[in-house]
């Protein structure tokens, strides 16, 4: 086991010059991981230690699981009204997405988590110094939950998940992630599946508890702002049929719209495309642009404007909107899974009634994705040429697009209460 602490440390500190110049370049396309980056090696301003209130530490790596922490951390906060809050994050969006959530609240600070170099988790450590540290899904750093336990500091993976790939790469790891596996407190899984894989790596059975997904429980229903900008973007497409493309990663596009230019959408459709990561926007925007399609961006559209009827596509380059994409929609593809990616959360869309169309590849997601379409919520397409297919059949069948919206709210409904489960693991660490 000694060598392959030694090994990962040194290939850490070889690859540090590597990690700083990709932190600055990705700085060039979103600002934001430009602020504050001596947090990335473990240097916190001075107020950041607090004012002696125990702390309990969420770590959600980006947008996903940071929304996914969200019912448990409010729960948290009601739970225990005399502690601080830190959620700490790896990416640019999952950062932003924290600011909008908590931002009013003075008991939640929000800030980067280092890099898993050991100094540098001592320094986040003894600068905070948790009660509890909570981590979202499977972010396994070795050096941090050694230190974690170094510092007496108990650690639950939350909300945990792994599916047969990333279970295979781990087992390349094999003695480096038996020990991580052993400094955790505990595991609350989403499935039994996870369990079993998780157990396969060295994880302590005793330790394992299924809780559920965490993302059935997510808040849904908007604030005035929220429904103020739903209503501005429903007038702005005008009544229109849509078929919404969330989430959508590289390649997809390009597999969409070959698909669109040999079975189009019903007259008067507008296709709207939501990328996954801000720094596409302009890059799918390009692409439309290559293609000769009349689109509009979003971000250029002001709350009273109004589609013009010749505008084909809607580029979706707004952040923290997605809610407000699917009260737009009729009909919804679900990136990440035409190409094998793994796929992306469905639950959302399920849970604001919308019909959903999956491709074959939602191995990141894989229970959720085969029980919604058992339930009715959802339909797996063979590729795009089907999907097309299928978003034509339901944007003409409102019967259809019915039953689908209310098989949805049945299957999230089903599977709420993982947040009550959830924080019921985490409770006696806290006592």
């Amino acid at each position: 086991m000694i060598f392959w602490r030694i090994g990962y440390r040194l290939l850490l500190w070889l690859s540090f010059p590597a990690v700083v110049v990709r932190l600055w370049r990705r700085g060039r396309d979103e600002p934001g991981y430009r602020q504050a980056m001596g947090e990335r090696f473990g240097f916190y301003s001075r107020k950041a230690s607090g004012d002696g209130r125990p702390l309990i530490w969420v770590h959600a790596v980006s947008l996903g699981e940071t929304r996914a922490a969200e019912p448990l951390v409010r729960a948290l906060i009601e739970r225990y009204p005399g502690h601080r809050f830190l959620i700490t994050h790896m990416t640019a969006t999952g950062r932003e997405a924290a600011q909008q959530l908590y931002g009013q609240l003075s008991e939640v600070s929000v800030a980067w988590l280092p890099y898993d170099y050991p100094l540098a988790m001592r320094r986040f450590l003894r600068r905070f110094k948790p009660r509890l540290g909570i981590i979202m899904e499977t972010e396994i750093w070795f050096n941090l939950l050694r230190e974690c336990r170094r510092a007496q500091v108990p650690v639950v993976l939350a909300n945990a998940r792994l599916s047969e790939q990333s279970a295979r790469g781990y087992a390349m790891v094999a003695p480096l992630i038996r020990d991580a596996l052993e400094h955790l407190s505990a595991l609350a899984v989403q499935n039994q599946d996870d369990a079993k894989r998780l157990v396969a790596l060295g994880a302590d059975v005793t330790h394992i508890m299924v809780t559920g997904n965490l993302k059935f429980d997510m808040p849904l229903d908007a604030d005035q702002d929220g429904d103020r900008h739903a209503d501005d973007l429903r007038a702005c497409i005008a009544a229109r049929p849509v078929l919404l493309a969330a989430s959508t990663r590289e390649g997809e596009e390009n597999l969409l719209l070959d698909a669109l230019a040999t079975l189009p959408l019903p007259p008067g459709t507008l296709f709207v495309i939501v990328p996954r990561h801000p720094q596409r926007f302009d890059e799918v925007a390009g692409l439309l642009q290559r293609r000769g399609l009349h689109f509009q961006r979003r971000s250029a559209l002001g709350p009273t404007a109004t589609l013009p009827p010749d505008c084909a596509v809607l580029l979706g380059d707004s952040m923290g909107e997605m809610a407000n994409y699917y009260r737009a929609a009729h009909c919804a593809f679900i990136g990440g899974s035409l190409m094998p990616l793994g796929g992306q959360n469905l639950i959302e869309a399920c849970a604001l009634g919308v019909p959903v169309l999956i491709g074959q590849h939602t191995f990141n997601f894989a229970q959720a994705a085969d029980e919604a379409v058992a339930a009715g919520a959802a339909v797996r397409v063979a590729d795009a040429e089907h999907l097309v297919t299928e978003a034509r059949r339901l944007l003409g069948d409102s019967a259809a697009r019915q039953g689908m919206r209310e098989a949805g709210l049945a299957f999230v409904q089903a599977h709420r209460g993982a947040t009550a489960r959830t924080l019921a693991v985490c409770e006696p660490f806290l006592k």
